[in-house]
C-alpha cells in the first residue's frame, strides 16, 4: 500500500511516531468563539423577543446555534484521529449555522425590521464591533439594551463570520486530506517510520558494537604485550 509521502507525523517522547494529528485547540478558533457568542446571544434574543410557548422556532433557533458550537467542537476533538469525521460535523456545523442565519432572516422579515446591509453606516459600525470582540463578556452588556432589530443584525453579522471562518478551515483541512491521507495511511506511515527507526538504531548500535570490538582487541593486544615486558623484566639474571 503506497502512503502519501509528505504525511506530516508527530512524535512521542521517545522518539515514536503517533498516527494521531496535532490538536487543535478549538477555544482559540476565531469561529468557535464567534458561535459560542451566537449560542448565548441567541437564548437571550428569544427570551426577550419570541413567545414564551408555542412557537418551534424558538427552540429551532437555540438548537442550530448549540448545534454550530458543538459540532465545531466536536468536529475539531475527533480530528486528531479522523479527518473524515472532523469535516463532517464540521460541515453540519455550518449548516446549522446557514440554518440559524435563515432564521434571523425570516424573523426580520415577519417583524418588518431593517436589515443593515451594504454602504450602511450602522452596518460598519457593527462590522467592525463584530471582528473586533470575540468575547461573550464583551457582546453580554448589550443583550438587555439592544433593540430587536440591533439584537438580529448582531446575530446576521456573527452568522457570516462564522461561516466565512468554517468554509476556509474546511476547505484547509480538506486539502490536508488530499494531500496526506487519512488514518489509515497515518497508520502505515508511522508503522514504516517506526521500523526505520528500528533499522536505525539497529545499524547504530551494530557500529557501536564493531567499535566496542575493536577497542577491545587494541586492548587485549596491548596487554598481551604489557604482559611479554613483566615476563622479560622479572626473568632470571645473570
Amino acid at each position: 500500500m503506497s502512503t502519501p509521502k509528505n504525511i506530516q507525523l508527530q512524535y512521542y517522547a521517545d522518539g515514536t511516531p503517533s498516527v494521531l494529528r496535532k490538536p487543535v485547540v478549538y477555544q482559540a478558533l476565531h469561529f468557535y468563539k464567534r458561535s459560542d457568542i451566537l449560542y448565548q446571544l441567541t437564548a437571550a434574543y428569544c427570551r426577550r423577543f419570541m413567545p414564551k410557548y408555542g412557537d418551534r422556532t424558538v427552540d429551532q433557533m437555540i438548537q442550530a446555534a448549540r448545534s454550530t458550537m458543538q459540532n465545531i467542537a466536536e468536529g475539531s476533538s475527533d480530528g486528531a484521529s479522523s479527518a473524515e469525521v472532523e469535516i463532517k460535523l464540521l460541515g453540519i456545523a455550518r449548516g446549522s449555522n446557514q440554518e440559524l442565519l435563515g432564521d434571523y432572516h425570516n424573523r426580520i422579515k415577519t417583524q418588518q425590521l431593517n436589515e443593515w446591509w451594504g454602504n450602511n453606516s450602522r452596518a460598519d459600525k457593527l462590522h467592525s464591533f463584530c471582528k473586533d470582540h470575540m468575547e461573550v463578556a464583551d457582546f453580554a452588556p448589550y443583550w438587555d439594551k439592544w433593540t430587536e432589530e440591533e439584537m438580529a443584525n448582531c446575530a446576521i453579522c456573527l452568522c457570516h463570520m462564522v461561516d466565512k471562518g468554517l468554509s476556509t478551515y474546511i476547505a484547509n483541512r480538506d486539502r490536508e486530506f488530499v494531500e496526506q491521507g487519512g488514518i489509515r495511511e497515518r497508520m502505515t506511515a508511522a508503522r514504516q517510520g517506526y521500523r526505520t527507526n528500528q533499522k536505525a538504531e539497529i545499524a547504530s548500535l551494530q557500529t557501536e558494537i564493531a567499535h566496542l570490538q575493536a577497542e577491545l582487541s587494541d586492548a587485549k593486544e596491548e596487554i598481551a604485550r604489557l604482559q611479554a615486558i613483566i615476563k622479560d623484566l622479572s626473568g632470571p639474571k645473570n
